[in-house]
């Protein structure tokens, strides 16, 4: 399978696989919920797409489990886990694409006054939820996992901060 046709959730199920030794199809997906659904979502679906195609593609073998409900498991390939390593050395930018839906609402006129409220609010609970994330498995996790639960932080911090400014400013353009 040429590396040309790996997409970011064939890797993201590559290092589910490779972390976990072995899956199935919905094991990936939970783990996938687990861990990075707050940094990078992948849809159900995708999951199970991703572990066929990689699987007809050389990067993962299946073994029938026979205990239990004769799973079909899941393990990376020697190319797999080449592939896998290739892409993790690979210091390529690729630009973020934030979708944040509040923020098209308010480049299409969506009120402030409306929105802020719900978005600061939200992102406050999400701010709050990984901070307790933190303080309770920080020292658990592998630096890469400290790593990415600080960018969510900041990056909530980042939203709360944004939000703020724009209710607040909201308020200073009502005065006027």
């Amino acid at each position: 399978m040429a590396d040309a046709r790996l997409t970011t959730s064939s890797f993201l199920v590559l290092g589910i696989i490779d972390k976990l030794g072995e899956a199935s199809a919905y094991d990936v997906k939970v783990e996938a919920a687990r861990t990075v659904a707050p940094f990078w979502s992948v849809p159900h679906a995708q999951v199970y797409a991703q572990c066929e195609r990689l699987r007809e593609g050389g990067l993962l073998t299946e073994v029938r489990r026979e205990s239990g409900r004769n799973r079909r498991v899941l393990a990376l390939t020697g190319e797999g886990r080449t592939a896998l390593r290739s892409w993790l050395e690979d210091p390529a930018f690729v630009p973020v694409e934030a979708r944040e839906r509040g923020i098209l609402k308010l480049w299409f006129g969506g009120r402030p006054d409306v929105l802020a409220p719900t978005q600061l609010g939200e992102h406050v609970k999400t701010l709050g939820e990984y901070e307790q994330l933190a303080g309770s498995v920080g020292e658990l996790l592998t630096p890469g996992q400290r790593e990415a639960l600080e960018f969510g932080i900041r990056y909530e911090r980042m939203m709360v901060g944004f939000w703020e400014w724009v209710r607040d400013r909201d308020e200073r353009t009502a005065e006027r």
